[in-house]
């Protein structure tokens, strides 16, 4: 290190460089998944999503999403599931974890689930130089048969 930079700091725009490969994403990110996955195009089908989350990078294009599926087995077309997907792209390889779980699983399995997909993608926002902020959602309970529908006269 020469004195004049002993003297000044960095400079905040200075460009950082990490040797990242899918497997140490996987390692750090995704250790909860279902399943993990590396491509060069998505899995997403945008026919399914239910709900979708983008983090982007200013000028690489470079993203992180978290997009929730629903679909039906093809086994058993009565059987519904539920998917968490988180999809980092760098450059252009894509890695990819799903949390799966059948829609029809107890509200705390649901929300560990929920929990760990977010979970991960708060942190992997980190990578495009971005803050998640959680927001608060209001659940309804399922209409019940046992429960006439509440009404009044006005």
């Amino acid at each position: 290190m020469t004195e004049e930079q002993d003297a000044t700091e960095p400079d905040w725009s200075s460009s950082l460089r990490l040797e990242l490969t899918p497997a140490l994403l996987i390692h750090a990110l995704m250790a909860t998944a279902s399943t993990v996955h590396t491509g060069w195009s998505s899995c997403i089908d945008e026919k399914l999503v239910v709900a979708s989350v983008l983090s982007m990078d200013d000028t690489a294009g470079n993203y992180i999403r978290l997009a929730e599926q629903e679909f039906y087995e093809d086994e058993d077309p009565k059987m519904v599931w539920h998917d968490w997907t988180l999809e980092i792209r760098i450059a252009n390889v894509l890695t990819i974890g799903h949390w799966q779980i059948p829609a029809s699983v107890s509200p705390m399995e649901w929300a560990w689930h929920a929990g760990e997909a977010e979970q991960a993608f708060e942190r992997a926002c980190l990578l495009v130089g971005r803050r998640v902020h959680k927001g608060l959602v209001v659940d309804e309970p399922a209409p019940s048969e046992s429960v006439p529908p509440r009404f009044s006269r006005h």
